[in-house]
């Protein structure tokens, strides 16, 4: 489904421009231009709702909100989403002494499984990273 085919509301654009920003034209030109009639509609809301709603409002800055993600996403041990999002928090200015901390500190309140896994997964792509 070509990008052309997506409902461009205002939501959609900004969502879009800092989806972009933080994932990379690498992850966001395939998972908008392999959308097919059942994955479109998912697409619009992510790019709507998450990215120009959520990652648009001005209380938090990004780095505080790449952190904040990274937390959820480690409480709900989701590994293919948080390997995402620590290359945008990474481009958001998070340093990997944060990112260890962060992890470090999640043992506490979601377990260790949660916390070893996602530092397994933090280590993978700082290394792909070199970093």
């Amino acid at each position: 489904m070509k990008l052309d085919k997506f409902d461009h509301n205002e939501k959609f654009k900004k969502g879009l421009e800092i989806r972009r920003k933080w994932l990379g034209d690498d992850h966001v030109n395939p998972s908008l231009e392999n959308a097919d009639d059942f994955t479109a509609p998912m697409q619009q809301l992510v790019t709507e709702n998450c990215w120009g709603a959520a990652w648009t409002r001005e209380v938090f800055p990004l780095k505080t909100r790449s952190l904040i993600t990274l937390s959820f996403l480690i409480a709900l041990n989701r590994p293919h989403e948080l390997k995402l999002h620590l290359r945008a928090a990474l481009r958001n200015g998070v340093s990997k002494e944060e990112i260890r901390e962060l992890l470090v500190h999640s043992h506490a309140y979601c377990g260790w499984p949660a916390a070893i896994d996602s530092m397994r997964v933090a280590k993978e792509l700082l290394a792909e990273l070199k970093i």
